[in-house]
């Protein structure tokens, strides 16, 4: 088994989970303010990690220019995303087509990956990104 397995199961579960809960929450909060409330506690859950790690003699954070612009993108990302969700859900849109929206998003990471990281194309991740974008369309009905 790969080294990196657990991390995938535990971020898969913890991105379901996600979903779930900002499906729930859109029915009592305004899109503006579940993002923000989810993205600042996501903020704070980290900032206990980083403690853990200080405290614990476990730091090993790096920092570059490059890695804070790109995390910083990555946040204005998530933030937009999760205001997106928001929005999905409170227009009447179903959790069930969540798997669709976050598979057109694993298209899109699988074609950067070969276009700009040199990850191999086989046929598998080329049907895969095929498929991906299909059910993206099929939830326009």
């Amino acid at each position: 088994m790969t080294p990196w397995f657990w991390c995938a199961v535990a971020a898969a579960v913890l991105y379901g989970a996600h979903q779930i809960f900002t499906r729930l929450a859109s029915e009592g909060i305004g899109d503006g303010l579940g993002g923000f409330v989810v993205e600042g506690v996501a903020a704070l859950t980290i900032l206990v990690y980083l403690v853990f790690l200080w405290t614990t003699g476990r730091w090993s954070q790096k920092l570059t220019w490059a890695g804070f612009n790109y995390s910083a993108l990555t946040g204005i990302c998530v933030g937009a995303g999760t205001v997106a969700f928001f929005l999905l859900f409170q227009r009447g849109g179903p959790l069930s087509a969540v798997p669709a929206i976050l598979a057109g998003g694993a298209a899109l990471m699988a074609i950067a990956g070969i276009a700009f990281f040199q990850e191999p194309a086989s046929w598998q991740r080329m049907l895969g990104i095929a498929l991906s974008i299909t059910g993206l369309f099929l939830l326009r009905r």
